[in-house]
């Protein structure tokens, strides 16, 4: 029944990291919201994996995914953070308005 409280908060950071996705224009907040889910899902992925056993050995494939995850996640968030500085020295803005797109 340990378990039931990492999956309550990993529930709890999926929750706050897509309002905050959803919510703020600005890029940085909403990539580190986005690593916010991406942190709430292993945790998740993490949870539910795990198995109490008289051996005490679990399953290595989800930890084995979880550690690929942070890594993919790592270069993705430092490829969307270039994205946004070259948006911000191109246009000066820090956010996407629809309407000012050229």
């Amino acid at each position: 029944m340990s378990y039931a409280i990492f999956a309550i908060a990993a529930a709890l950071l999926i929750a706050l990291g897509l309002h905050a996705a959803l919510v703020r224009p600005h890029f940085i907040r909403r990539i580190l919201a986005l690593n916010v889910i991406s942190g709430g899902s292993y945790l998740l992925l993490v949870a539910v994996s795990f198995r109490e056993s008289s051996t005490g050995l679990e399953d290595p494939v989800p930890n084995a995914l979880v550690l690929t995850g942070i890594v993919i996640a790592v270069s993705i968030s430092a490829f969307a953070v270039t994205l946004a500085r070259q948006l911000h020295r191109t246009t000066g803005r820090a956010t996407l308005d629809e309407g000012n797109l050229e």
